[in-house]
């Protein structure tokens, strides 16, 4: 070996090798997690069987667990993507762990696509067990696995953008309060559990453009009512995920 030369070559890996690792990592710290676990996983369940079981509120006609499952699965994808990512990248950032990763050749783009990816891995999980309880209840779906699948990406691409530019823009403990807020408030008024023809025609149309009422929508009418493809809600979650993803790139700070 000649004087100078280093076996393996100093330097970055190649991006797609950074980032796959980012992703295994962001992953395994996610799932370790209990409070995160309790908000993504427990949470959706229990609400999945307490309004499927006790009638509370009027679905419509049909098995509650009908109407209930699709929007239990939206907010499982929200409360994944947005609420968990939002607290834990806040809180990251201010005890100093994305100014290290900032440090890194790693770019800031590379760090948000990995914890996304991070975000499907954990949400495939969280459909499974949710489906699992659903059919347990007496769910019978309908419609396409490709528009169901399409619904939850764009989805998570939209929750997953919102919920980082919060984490990269505000106070960990101001992102946490308003993550948690933001929570409860589309849980009661994104057409999880209250459909949102209970509400008035002015309160609706503007509760129907959120990321969350699309999501369970767009998956209710796929899953209860068998639509093919429901090209206005996922042309609203793809509106949202562009200027979440864009904002977040835009605006994310390291510390």
């Amino acid at each position: 070996m000649s004087i100078g030369t280093y076996s393996p070559r100093p330097g970055a890996a190649p991006l797609p090798r950074m980032i796959a690792a980012q992703t295994a990592f962001e992953t395994k710290m996610l799932l370790r997690n209990g409070e995160q676990l309790l908000l993504t996983v427990i949470i959706p369940a229990l609400l999945l069987v307490l309004f499927s079981s006790v009638d509370i509120i009027d679905t419509g006609a049909g098995p509650a667990v009908d109407f209930l499952a699709p929007g239990v699965l939206a907010l499982a994808v929200m409360s994944t993507a947005f609420t968990g990512q939002a607290i834990a990248t806040g809180f990251e950032r201010r005890y100093g762990v994305l100014k290290l990763l900032g440090t890194s050749p790693l770019p800031r783009w590379a760090l948000m696509t990995a914890k996304t990816l991070s975000v499907l891995v954990t949400e495939v999980l969280q459909v499974a067990l949710l489906t699992v309880i659903a059919f347990g209840l007496g769910w019978s779906p309908h419609g396409s696995p490709f528009a169901v699948f399409l619904l939850l990406v764009l989805g998570t691409a939209a929750f997953s953008g919102l919920g980082l530019l919060m984490a990269g823009t505000l106070r960990a403990e101001a992102t946490l309060a308003a993550a948690n807020l933001v929570f409860l408030l589309l849980l009661v008024g994104g057409g999880v559990i209250v459909p949102l023809d209970k509400f008035p025609d002015a309160v609706r149309s503007v509760l129907g453009l959120l990321p969350i009422s699309a999501l369970s929508d767009g998956l209710r009418d796929v899953l209860q009512h068998g639509a093919v493809i429901p090209w206005g809600d996922l042309g609203v979650l793809a509106a949202w995920a562009v200027l979440g993803l864009g904002a977040a790139a835009r605006f994310f700070r390291w510390e």
